[in-house]
Parts: structure tokens; sequence; C-alpha cells
């Protein structure tokens, strides 16, 4: 891979690159590889294939820096034989600056009978639809976007594919709930931008997934956005090239300067 890292390591260590960093200051870390490696972690030391990492949420309450280095503690508050739960926390040098919370669930089965779900989506796969030439939609490389429906902002349904094009953590190719939990912060851009630019920076992001993605392209669907005084909730449904897999959801404060250099309606 010829794409640098989000993260080098050393001993138990990881070292911020400066791709890792965020939109709202040069200086701080995006918020995405922040759930990223918080995944990374978890799925490294507790996960195993008999289980789902059925729910996973981050809060993040401060932004990390790229300069300092970061480890990940977890704890397994519950193992039992149906039901996984773990916690970890995000520190860079000593300070807490996010937490998450892991439910793994055993797959078995499923029950007997009929439910009513949604239909899927009838997107156009990635590899059909003409690779964008704005930049920004891909952050300037830290993914690879193929736009559906509308663009980030625009007054309308929204639909895109997203694709990693780095490694989280160098020499560590990424999982596939890796890869989906890294892309999942995107819910929080995607479903709360607006005509005049992205006024919301979220502070948490809820992962739900009732299968692990199986291709490396991810489908977001903006199915919710509401705000009442500055507090904001946003809302994807997620895909793979076979189907529906989960949701991702996230709560967001009013910014006093949106965020303008998002693509245009």
């Amino acid at each position: 891979m010829t794409n640098q890292p989000f993260f080098a390591k050393n001993g138990d260590a990881f070292i911020p690159n400066p791709v890792s960093n965020g939109p709202w200051d040069p200086s701080s870390m995006h918020g995405r590889v922040v759930v990223g490696l918080l995944a990374h972690v978890i799925e490294e030391r507790h996960g195993s294939d008999d289980f789902v990492p059925a729910r996973l949420t981050v809060d993040m309450f401060r932004l990390p820096d790229i300069h300092t280095p970061v480890e990940v503690t977890t704890r397994l508050i519950r193992e039992g034989l149906r039901i996984k739960v773990v916690e970890a926390e995000f520190f860079s040098g000593t300070t807490r600056m996010a937490r998450a919370s892991c439910q793994l669930l055993r797959r078995t089965e499923n029950a007997p009978g009929n439910v009513w779900s949604p239909s899927n989506w009838d997107a156009p796969l990635p590899e059909t639809i003409p690779t964008p030439t704005d930049p920004k939609l891909g952050m300037n490389g830290k993914w690879t976007t193929r736009p559906i429906t509308g663009r980030m902002g625009s007054l309308g349904p929204r639909r895109l594919w997203m694709s990693e094009v780095r490694e989280l953590v160098e020499g560590v190719p990424m999982s596939p709930f890796v890869h989906v939990a890294t892309g999942a912060d995107f819910a929080s851009p995607f479903a709360n931008a607006g005509d005049k630019g992205l006024g919301y920076i979220n502070s948490d992001v809820t992962l739900y997934l009732h299968r692990l993605p199986v291709t490396r392209w991810i489908g977001f669907d903006v199915v919710n956005h509401h705000a009442s005084d500055g507090v904001a909730i946003g809302e994807c449904w997620l895909y793979d090239e076979k189907g529906p897999i989960g949701t991702s959801t996230v709560a967001a404060l009013a910014q006093k300067k949106p965020m303008t250099n998002v693509p245009p309606p």
C-alpha cells in the first residue's frame, strides 16, 4: 500500500501520522480514526469468528491532537456463552479523549417465521459509477467515494458508496469490522450538513451491525436528521454490495462557525 496509514505502532502505543487529521482543525485528529482505532483494539483483544460485533458506541468528548502517541485500554465487562460486552478507553498521552462500549453476539440460526424488513436499496454498484473529480468528496485522499444521489449538504435524498484507501494501523490489513467502523463517523457530515455548510460536530457514533460487510464498498443512505436547540441527530442506513448490513447514528452539537469547505449541493 502506497498511502500512508493513519497510525504507526510502537509497542503498545499508536503514533498518529499527519493524515489522521480532521476537518475542524488541521492539528486535531479525525473522529473516524478514533472510532476505527477503538474498534481495532477491541476486535484484536476480544473478537472471535463465533461472535458478531453487533453494536459499537463511541463517546468522543475531546479532540486528540495528531502529535501525541495514543494508547487504548480495554476491559471485558461480560463474557457469556451468547454475549460479550467490552469497554475501551482512548488516551492521548495521559488524557482520556474517548470511550467505547462494544456488544458482541454469538452467531446462530435466525428465528423461525417471516418478519417484515425494508427492501434492499436500488443503488447502482460502485464499479458502474464514474470516479468523481472533486477531491473534497474523498477528503483529499482520506477515502474514495462513488456518489449515487445528492451531495454533501444538498436538500434531498443523499446516497453514496465509500471505501477506505489506506491502512488504519501500519502493516495490519483492515478487517471488515474495522473497515465499517472507521467509516461510520461519516454519517455525521453526510446527514447533518446543510445548504450553509456543516454546522454540527458529532460527539458520538453508534454503529449497529446484523452482519459484517463482505465487500470493501460501504453504502450510506441518509434516513434522518433533526435538530432542536443546537442538538442534532443524524442516521444513515449502511449497505455493502450484497445488501443491508446495519446503521450508523450520531449525536451532534451546533458549531458557531460552520464548516463551509464541504462539497456544494
